[in-house]
């Protein structure tokens, strides 16, 4: 996939495993690491790369079953003190998160996890690439996140509470 005037689109992953990040709907805002993954980055940890390994080599809150399920990840943001909510509309007073999922229907398997910003857009950490600020949530869905399987939200943070 191309950037505008047919220039090849920034960033370090495969272009094809976004069809639907447009080169104008996106942000480079930081180099690539593989210090921090998606599921870290969307509860605001840098340090650490989240992920229920069997070999327990990823950081895994103790709260949450160590289980690449839909719902151990629900659980892993309930410890930050999210809530599952209806959608991903942007409320002033309210920081939300999507979780991403591949697979069958009632049956997909985490993938991917996005804050969204107060400004309504939404950031990712792409695997050991980079970490983008993206219009929509959707504009990482396909072939490697799959869809957006649940949405969650919690009081946003400021400088008094954070």
């Amino acid at each position: 996939m191309n950037g505008p005037n047919n220039d090849p689109m920034p960033g370090s992953w495969k272009p094809d495993e976004f069809p639907f990040l447009d080169a104008d709907r996106f942000t480079i805002t930081s180099e690539a690491t593989n210090r921090y993954n998606c599921i870290a980055w969307a509860a605001r940890d840098v340090v650490n790369w989240w992920w229920p390994d069997e070999m327990d080599v990823g950081f895994w809150p103790a709260r949450a079953p160590r289980e690449v399920t839909i719902g151990a990840f629900v659980q892993v943001y309930e410890t930050l003190g999210y809530k599952l909510c209806m959608d991903g509309s942007l409320q002033e007073d309210q920081e939300k998160i999507a979780i991403f999922g591949t697979g069958p229907e009632g049956s997909e398997m985490p993938s991917h996890a996005a804050r969204q910003l107060e400004s309504g857009e939404w950031t990712s950490k792409l695997g050991s690439n980079e970490d983008i600020s993206h219009r929509g949530v959707d504009d990482l869905r396909g072939p490697l996140y799959g869809r957006v399987i649940c949405y969650m939200a919690r009081p946003r943070l400021t400088s008094q509470n954070s």
